[in-house]
């Protein structure tokens, strides 16, 4: 799961990108709306986690222009302000969460999972494609009751594709959620990863399929196109 960090307080940003990075979530960080502004025209994000004061452009207006383009990506405020009047102006601009500073890093990894789960179309806790399970709450894959070992870019690859579990996710979908600012994005590589999660899921009654021109798409075998 890729996140945008937007946050100019180097300190804070630093400790929230290397404390969620430890949950396995991958990161792109801005320190300007302006630049937050542009890197949501073109890229995607699980979450954005969107603070208020920023230098070019306030963090009111980068949820409004979001909102504005039809873009649904889930927003979570961070802000030092408790007040009820701007939690209630937000909320109407389009936030989906609000949380106030300083917070415990355990309330913020829930709150970005269940902002996450919103997205599934059941809501549940667990996403099944026959026998492999991929629970939301641990970010953890499972094969036939037992643990499935893949790497942390073969799981975001499994996972991108589990979240959007019956549709085609194109290669450029797979290479956003992959790599982030600090990368050299590869499409190469994504046709690399694909290959190897799918020896792991031999014998299993989940596939990845490839659509010629379109992308990949996560089913049970005995499902048509």
């Amino acid at each position: 799961m890729k996140l945008l960090l937007i946050e100019d307080n180097p300190t804070l940003a630093h400790w929230l990108v290397k404390t969620l990075e430890e949950q396995a979530f991958a990161f792109d960080a801005v320190q300007d709306g302006e630049a937050a502004d542009q890197l949501l025209q073109s890229n995607r994000y699980d979450v954005v986690l969107l603070d208020l004061n920023l230098p070019k452009l306030s963090g009111k207006n980068v949820l409004r222009r979001l909102r504005q383009r039809g873009d649904a990506t889930p927003v979570m405020v961070l802000t030092a302000s408790g007040s009820i009047d701007e939690k209630v102006e937000l909320l109407g601009a389009g936030a989906d969460d609000y949380l106030v500073k300083p917070f415990e890093v355990r309330e913020l990894v829930a709150r970005i999972k269940v902002l996450i789960r919103r997205q599934t179309p059941a809501r549940a806790n667990e996403i099944g494609c026959g026998d492999l399970v991929f629970d939301l709450n641990t970010r953890q894959f499972t094969l036939k009751g037992a643990p499935l070992n893949v790497t942390p870019r073969e799981r975001t690859v499994l996972e991108t594709l589990a979240l959007r579990l019956g549709q085609t996710v194109s290669k450029g979908a797979l290479v956003d959620a992959i790599f982030t600012l600090a990368d050299e994005p590869s499409e190469d590589a994504i046709e690399i990863y694909v290959s190897r999660v799918r020896k792991k899921l031999e014998g299993s009654s989940a596939v990845i399929v490839t659509l010629r021109g379109l992308g990949y798409l996560l089913r049970r075998k005995d499902e048509t196109l």
